[in-house]
C-alpha cells in the first residue's frame, strides 16, 4: 500500500497545496482552528517532500538487490537463474556453473577447469563480454548467449532457442528468388540449318532443363533463347558455393569451334516475387553489359558475379547502332552547345573517339563544340597537338568546360561509363543531356542518368563505335587527321588488330582508310623515345611470374612517364611464353599507386581489377590504390589473384 501512495506523490502534493487557502479561510472565522489546519498542512507538505526524495533511492535499492541476487557469482545466485549459466576465468577455465548448465552441457558430469571454448565455439573467450550477445551451438542445440564481466571473470547465460532459429532458417531457406536466363549466342546455333547446329542447340537446352530438375528449380521458357527460373534461397546458396558450374557445362557445348554461353540475372532476398523479378532484370542487363557468359546476383544494391571467362560475343548486326545514331542526331539538333569528354589520363582511343564526334558535330550539324581534356595528364599529347594544328581551339580544360554547361548543353562521354573515371567529373551533373559511348564491360557503379547509352562490350574500342555512328550520320565529315585519330584508337585497343578484333572492327578500319587515314602516320603515333624504351625494358626484365601472370613494379624514378611506359610494358609482357596476363604496378603521385592489367582473354583482368576497386575490359583494365606503398599494392594483387584464379 505504501508503494502505491509513494508513486502518487504528485497528486498528494497538489492536494496539500490546496489545503493552504482552505486553512486561510478557516483562520478568518476561527483563529485557533485555522492555526491547527496550517500546522497539519505544513506537516503534510513536509512529509510528501521527504517521501518524494526517498522514492528514487527506494527504487535503486530494489533494482540493485534484484540484480545482486540474480547475478551474484556464487552458487546460490547461479541456481536462482532459470537458464544455463557458467562463469570462467581470464584464461578461459570454467570456475562455476548452475545445475541447468551441468545438465544441458556437461551431461551431469563435473566440468570444473574445462575450457569454455568447447561451449562457445568460434568466439574468443576474451572477446565474449565485448560482443555482449552472440549465437553459439553445442551438441546439436543452438543458443543465444549473453556474456558480461564479473569480478576476475566472465559470466555467460545461455538461452536455448533452437526451435525459433530453425523456424527462421526455414523461412530464409524457402524464400523464393527469381532468375532470368539468356543464351548469349543462340543465333550461332540457329543461323545454320544443318543437323549439327540443331543438335548443339538441343543439347544446350536439354542441359538447362536437366539442371533445373536436379536442383528442384521451376524453369519455364519465355522465348527462343530466354527462360525464367524460380527457386528457393537454399538452392541459390548452393549454386553460389559451387560458383554456378552450369556456366562451364554450357560452355562445353560447341558448334564449329564456337562455345555456347549463358547469361543469368538473379534477384535475391526481395520482399516479393514481383520485386525479385524486377531485380533479376537489372542483374541480367548487368551480366550482358559485362560481355555475357556470367551470372549476376543482385541483393539490394550489391552485385556478386560468377563466370565471365569467355570472350564477349561479337554482334555482327549494326541495327542497334543505326537506331541509336538517329537518337544521337535528334539530341544534337536540340542542343546549343556540345561538349565531349572521356576518362582521366586520356589515351589514343579516348581522344580518337572524341575527335570523330567533334568532326561530326561541327561539320554536319554546325554546332559549337569542344573536347574537354587535361593536357597535363594525357597519354595522347602528340595526337592532341596534331589535331589542334588543323582545327584550332578544339581542346579546352575541365575548368573551362564547366563554364559552358547548362540545360541546353549536350555532353558526350566516350571510352568510359563510370563517374569515378570521367575527366572533369562535375560536367555530367551540370549538362542538360548526356550521351555515353563506351565498349568497356559494364561496371556496378555506372552513370545511370544518361539519356542515350551506346554500349557494346563486344566492340574493340570506343573509336570503332564512333566510326560507325559517323558513317551513318556524317559520312563526309572526317578529314584524314581525324580518320587517323580514330584508326589509332582502334589499333591501340586491339594491339594492332590482334585481340578484341571482329568483323565490324575491320569494316571500321577499312572505312577510315578510305577517308584518308595513313597507316604509316598512325604507326608513328606509337613511336617511343629512347628513355621510355629503356624504362620499358627494365620493367620487362624485372618481371616475376605468379600463377602464369607477369608482375613487375616500376621504381619511383619512373613516376613522371609511368603511365605510358607501364602500359607498353604490360603489352610486351604478354609475349612471354606461358603468360596469360600481365600487371605493371607504378606510382602516379605521392599518394596513388596504379596497376595496369593486360591479357589475351584467358584470364579476365576486369574481375581482378574490380576486386581491387577498379575496372575496365576483359583484356585491359586498371585500378588506382590510394594510401599504399608499391610493395603493399603488389601483395594485395597477389592475394587477389590467389582468390580468383
Amino acid at each position: 500500500m505504501k508503494r502505491k501512495v509513494w508513486t502518487a506523490h504528485p497528486v498528494c502534493l497538489i492536494l496539500a497545496v490546496l489545503m493552504i487557502p482552505m486553512s486561510a479561510a478557516t483562520f478568518m472565522y476561527n483563529k485557533i482552528l485555522g492555526v491547527v489546519e496550517f500546522a497539519v498542512t505544513a506537516l503534510v507538505v513536509v512529509l510528501i517532500f521527504v517521501l518524494a526524495m526517498r522514492f528514487p533511492n527506494y527504487m535503486r535499492d530494489i533494482v540493485a538487490s534484484a540484480m545482486k541476487k540474480s547475478f551474484s557469482p556464487n552458487k546460490k545466485g547461479l541456481e536462482a537463474i532459470q537458464t544455463p549459466v557458467v562463469i570462467y576465468g581470464k584464461h578461459g577455465e570454467i570456475i562455476a556453473y548452475n545445475a541447468d548448465f551441468r545438465k544441458s552441457f556437461l551431461d551431469n558430469y563435473d566440468g570444473t577447469n574445462l575450457h569454455i571454448g568447447t561451449f562457445i565455439a568460434g568466439v574468443n573467450p576474451a572477446d565474449a563480454p565485448k560482443l555482449g550477445v552472440f549465437d553459439t551451438q553445442y551438441a546439436g542445440r543452438r543458443y543465444s548467449a549473453l556474456a558480461y564481466e564479473v569480478e576476475n571473470g566472465v559470466m555467460v547465460e545461455f538461452l536455448d532457442d533452437t526451435y525459433y532459429k530453425h523456424i527462421a532458417d526455414m523461412y530464409h531457406d524457402t524464400k523464393a528468388s527469381v532468375a532470368l536466363l539468356v543464351f548469349d549466342n543462340i543465333e550461332d546455333f540457329t543461323a545454320d540449318t544443318d543437323q549439327d547446329a540443331a543438335a548443339a542447340h538441343l543439347a544446350a537446352e536439354n542441359l538447362l532443363y536437366r539442371w533445373a530438375t536436379d536442383h528442384n528449380i521451376l524453369l519455364r521458357r519465355l522465348g527462343e533463347n530466354r527462360y525464367i527460373a524460380v527457386f528457393e534461397d537454399v538452392t541459390l546458396r548452393r549454386q553460389m558455393e559451387g560458383k554456378f558450374k552450369l556456366l562451364d557445362e554450357i560452355r562445353a557445348i560447341r558448334y564449329h569451334g564456337r562455345p555456347a554461353t549463358l547469361s543469368v540475372g538473379v534477384g535475391h532476398d526481395c520482399d516479393s516475387i514481383t520485386l525479385s523479378a524486377s531485380q533479376a532484370k537489372k542483374a541480367l542487363d548487368m551480366a550482358l553489359g559485362r560481355g555475357g557468359d556470367q551470372v549476376a546476383v543482385l541483393n539490394g544494391n550489391e552485385y556478386v558475379f560468377y563466370g565471365g571467362v569467355a570472350k564477349g560475343v561479337e554482334k555482327t548486326s549494326k541495327v542497334k547502332v543505326r537506331a541509336i545514331s538517329q537518337q544521337i542526331s535528334e539530341a544534337i539538333d536540340q542542343a546549343d552547345t556540345v561538349l565531349i569528354t572521356g576518362h582521366r589520363f586520356s589515351d589514343l582511343d579516348c581522344i580518337g573517339a572524341a575527335a570523330g564526334l567533334y568532326a561530326m558535330v561541327t561539320k554536319r550539324y554546325n554546332k559549337t563544340c569542344y573536347i574537354v581534356t587535361d593536357k597535363e595528364r594525357t597519354m595522347a599529347l602528340d595526337m592532341i597537338e596534331r589535331l589542334s594544328e588543323t582545327r584550332g581551339e578544339m581542346f579546352i580544360s575541365p575548368q573551362h568546360g564547366i563554364l559552358l554547361t547548362g540545360p541546353r548543353t549536350l555532353l558526350f562521354i566516350v571510352d568510359t561509363h563510370s563517374p569515378d573515371f570521367v575527366e572533369g567529373d562535375k560536367l555530367y551533373n551540370h549538362c542538360g543531356n548526356v550521351i555515353i559511348i563506351d565498349h568497356h564491360r559494364k561496371m556496378v557503379n555506372f552513370i545511370d542518368s544518361a539519356g542515350i547509352f551506346l554500349h557494346e562490350p563486344s566492340a574493340s574500342s570506343a573509336s570503332e563505335l564512333v566510326t560507325e555512328v559517323v558513317e551513318y550520320l556524317a559520312d563526309d565529315a572526317l578529314n584524314h587527321h581525324e580518320a587517323e585519330a580514330l584508326l589509332a584508337g582502334i589499333m591501340l585497343d586491339t594491339k594492332n588488330f590482334v585481340i578484341n578484333t571482329g568483323v565490324r572492327t575491320f569494316e571500321a578500319a577499312a572505312y577510315l582508310r578510305k577517308k584518308g587515314a595513313d597507316t604509316v602516320a598512325v604507326r608513328n603515333l606509337f613511336a617511343n623515345s629512347l628513355d621510355n624504351y629503356r624504362d620499358k625494358s627494365k620493367l620487362v626484365s624485372s618481371a616475376q611470374i605468379v600463377n602464369h601472370c607477369a608482375i613487375t613494379v616500376a621504381p619511383d624514378e619512373m613516376m613522371r612517364n609511368s603511365r605510358v611506359v607501364c602500359a607498353q610494358a604490360a603489352d610486351d609482357l604478354l609475349s612471354i611464353q606461358d603468360t596469360y596476363a600481365s600487371f605493371v604496378i607504378s606510382r602516379i603521385d605521392q599518394h596513388t599507386v596504379n596497376i595496369s592489367a593486360r591479357s589475351f582473354g584467358r584470364i579476365n583482368v576486369q574481375l581482378v581489377m574490380e576486386a581491387l576497386g577498379g575496372g575496365g575490359h576483359q583484356t585491359m583494365a586498371a585500378v588506382q590504390l590510394r594510401g599504399v606503398s608499391l610493395e603493399e599494392a603488389k601483395e594485395k594483387l597477389i592475394e587477389t589473384l590467389d582468390e580468383i584464379l
